[in-house]
């Protein structure tokens, strides 16, 4: 583990934009996230107080280096290690928020299911959080400086969705 260098925000910093930018805006306006078909409005329904209660039991405090945006192209492999780069968002926290972070992008790349890398009962906040995050993100307008992000984040919900469903005892979603 790498000690965090001075000056860094907390991950805390981070709750009301990954916590409160998910569920409650698809529960107050559910028709961009259901355009995506991810799920059916019924499932929605039926799953939304399960996914807001988990993803709002997220633990984001802690003391480690954490870099906030894990995934694919922000890796480098060379001479046998791997690189993370691209670290504006860098903070101090929990550091199982990159791991959970980057196990929808893995599965969306073919990777194995998060199960195989975290344990359920850790996972299960992030699971909701993610999903609820991307989920909000995903069925908005694509933005002209980023012709491939709404697609991403659709693959990142839909893994992150099914994830939050299998741990938290939910039906498959669709």
């Amino acid at each position: 583990m790498t000690t965090p260098p001075a000056g860094l925000p907390p991950l805390a910093h981070l709750h009301e934009l990954v916590v409160n930018t998910g569920w409650p805006a698809i529960e107050s306006d559910p028709e961009a996230f259901l355009s995506l078909g991810l799920c059916s409005p019924r499932w929605l329904d039926a799953a939304l107080p399960k996914l807001r209660v988990a993803a709002a039991a997220v633990e984001l405090g802690g003391h480690s280096l954490v870099h906030v945006d894990v995934r694919s192209d922000n890796l480098c492999l060379r001479n046998g290690r791997t690189l993370l780069f691209d670290w504006n968002q860098a903070s101090v926290g929990n550091p199982l928020f990159d791991l959970a972070e980057w196990l929808p992008s893995l599965v969306a790349e073919g990777g194995p299911p998060p199960e195989e890398l975290l344990l359920a009962t850790d996972g299960a906040p992030f699971a909701a959080v993610f999903a609820g995050f991307w989920g909000a993100r995903a069925g908005l307008p694509v933005p002209t400086w980023g012709p491939m992000l709404r697609e991403m984040q659709r693959m990142q919900a839909d893994a992150a969705l099914s994830w939050a469903a299998r741990a938290l005892d939910l039906p498959e979603p669709r």
